[in-house]
């Protein structure tokens, strides 16, 4: 009786495990390259209050508008989307299987972790080939249904096959998905060592199959879906303002990830096409919170009663979170932009120096990296194991980028000086082209035209000394300003010369930099490889990040990534702060900002404040 048992839970233990054996680890969350802070036994995070008061509606503004309430596809433009809603801790996401590095929830206090939401634990091999996700029994959507295994892989093969290729780009890495019982599910990766894909799953949205079944993924609805989180959306104003309520009786409402945070319970939101226009209702009072963009009106503009009375708070906040990508990105699918020289010689008639005195106020560093505030920016020059990673693409690279640091144009920020437009005329001319009385030929006698594509009329005074630059060298240039809708058509389908567009940046990079710099990405339709980077070297690198087995190997591949892009001259490189400038009312409470988030998510209203 006894060989007979265990025959059987040999048979069985075989089923529930992948043919090639590996130590299997139990954890109720995951760190990359290192150690959890929050033991299994911890109640809150250390910047929230864990006994915060619920209560009131808090006020908040978007910029721009919505035409769907459907995050998950290519397809229209979710709240999601717009600027600075993420901050907010409201989404129309559902709730992932774990938070700390997505959108949904945002670590705060640790660089590269996550800790169960949907999922209670995870299972995973020593050689992270395959992780299983445990589902917590109580876990249900809005409706009272019960989240399941089969609503993880309903989710998995909606997103794969129908979703924004941001999801079906590391979905993509999944070999297989198996339902080992109502509440587990194993995903079995196409390779191992893949501690990125883990993390990603992790942030894996958990749609209710039941509700999805009969209607059309792929389209853009303003219907508010059926979600799983702690609000949900109840009324809805198409382009114009939502409202988010709490729900009160939900499930992961004590849970140690979510205590001391959704403390209001509604949450409005406006939406303005104009950041003047909103600024003007945020000093009338309209809404709470303002996060501010722009050095002119943070330099100038807050000089109203309200500040001197103290009933608004200014405050620039100091973080840790590593920099956006801002930069104008050159489409190298278009001639003359697939030649360097081209690209360089149009940098160097960029003058930052002068934009940062005349417009910013000084507020801003020049960015001279793809990852500033961070450190993964290149630095110096190459050295070591970085140096070892570049060396087999020598004969391909330019040679001063083995021999002298990185270094943006510079001027004394009045005016282009001489260097910087003789440097930029002998690269045209080994490009090719030549400047004559009527400007910049071939050798065909084409002139040289681009358009610099806007979305944001504001942005027209900032960039208007650049095309004035390129216009006085004898480049046809000219600037364009559509609305969001366009831009976004045009941007998805590579319709541009010059445009100006940020890349999110992750405390731990990983997939997101395949999918903004990898070769396979460059004329993907909805891509975010928006400068066409077409490139083997930069592909190889790719892979070097992607495979990093520790911290020390991902910040030598990042550094050479980083160094190898800069060289290309892909972009432009703009402006930095590494603090967040912010304005709200004088009726919150909360701990501390953490480093790497502005935690709105854990704000209560004072109790004699709540509205």
């Amino acid at each position: 009786m006894r060989a007979w048992l265990f025959y059987f839970l040999t048979a069985v233990v075989a089923l529930q495990m992948p043919a090639a054996f590996s130590a299997v680890n139990l954890s109720h969350g995951y760190a990359h390259f290192s150690q959890l802070k929050y033991s299994p036994s911890f109640t809150h995070f250390d910047w929230v209050n864990p006994q915060a008061p619920k209560g009131g509606t808090l006020k908040i503004m978007a910029l721009g508008g919505f035409d769907s309430l459907n995050p998950y596809v290519l397809k229209g433009t979710s709240p999601i989307n717009t600027s600075d809603f993420y901050q907010y801790g409201i989404s129309e996401l559902n709730a992932p299987l774990m938070v700390g590095q997505g959108v949904f929830d945002p670590s705060g206090d640790e660089p590269a972790s996550s800790y169960g939401l949907v999922a209670e634990s995870i299972q995973y091999s020593d050689d992270l080939s395959w992780v299983v996700f445990n589902l917590r029994k109580k876990a249900t959507f809005h409706d009272g249904q019960p989240i399941t295994a089969a609503d993880v892989e309903f989710s998995y093969r909606s997103l794969l096959e129908h979703g924004h290729p941001q999801y079906r780009n590391y979905l993509s890495e999944v070999e297989r998905v198996e339902i080992l019982g109502k509440h587990k599910v194993r995903f079995i990766f196409k390779r191992a060592n893949n501690s990125q894909l883990l993390l990603n799953l992790g942030d894996l949205p958990v749609l209710p199959k039941h509700y999805w079944q009969n209607r059309t993924f792929a389209q853009t609805s303003l219907e508010p879906p059926l979600g799983s989180g702690p609000y949900r959306i109840s009324q809805v104003k198409p382009g114009h303002s939502l409202t988010f309520t709490r729900v009160k009786n939900w499930w992961g409402k004590n849970l140690p990830v979510n205590r001391g945070k959704y403390n209001f319970d509604q949450v409005q939101v406006e939406f303005y096409r104009d950041r003047h226009v909103a600024f003007e209702a945020f000093k009338a009072g309209h809404f709470d919170i303002y996060i501010d963009h722009q050095a002119k009106n943070w330099a100038n503009n807050y000089r109203f009663p309200s500040i001197d009375n103290g009933d608004i708070i200014r405050a620039e906040v100091p973080h840790q979170l590593p920099i956006p990508t801002q930069a104008i990105f050159i489409n190298t699918r278009r001639p003359p932009f697939d030649n360097a020289q081209v690209r360089e010689a149009l940098s160097l008639l960029f003058d930052f120096e002068w934009a940062n005195k005349a417009l910013f106020y000084g507020a801003y560093q020049r960015t001279e990296s793809y990852f500033p505030n961070s450190p993964y920016a290149a630095k110096g020059i190459p050295e070591g194991a970085e140096w070892l990673l570049l060396a087999k693409w020598r004969e391909h690279l330019p040679q001063e980028l083995f021999s002298q640091p990185f270094l943006a144009p510079r001027t004394d920020g009045r005016g282009l000086p001489r260097e910087n437009i003789s440097k930029a005329l002998k690269l045209l001319q080994k490009a090719g082209w030549k400047l004559t009385a009527q400007g910049l030929r071939n050798k065909n006698g084409q002139k040289m035209q681009l358009e610099i594509l806007l979305v944001n009329p504001s942005l027209e005074r900032i960039f208007q000394a650049y095309v004035q630059n390129l216009q006085n060298f004898g480049i046809d240039a000219r600037m364009r300003t559509v609305d969001r809708a366009q831009y976004k058509q045009r941007i998805d389908n590579f319709d541009f010369d010059l445009t100006l567009l940020v890349l999110s940046q992750s405390l731990i990079p990983g997939q997101e930099q395949w999918y903004y710099f990898h070769s396979s990405q460059a004329y993907l339709k909805g891509s975010k490889n928006y400068a066409g980077i077409n490139n083997p070297i930069v592909d190889d690198l790719l892979d070097a990040v992607l495979s990093a087995p520790n911290q020390h190997e991902l910040t030598t591949a990042m550094q050479a990534l980083d160094r190898v892009l800069l060289w290309q001259h892909y972009i432009i490189p703009n402006w930095y702060i590494s603090h967040h400038r912010i304005a709200f009312r004088n009726k919150f409470n909360f701990v501390r900002t953490p480093p790497y988030t502005l935690g709105i998510r854990s704000w209560w209203y004072k109790p004699a404040e709540a509205p």
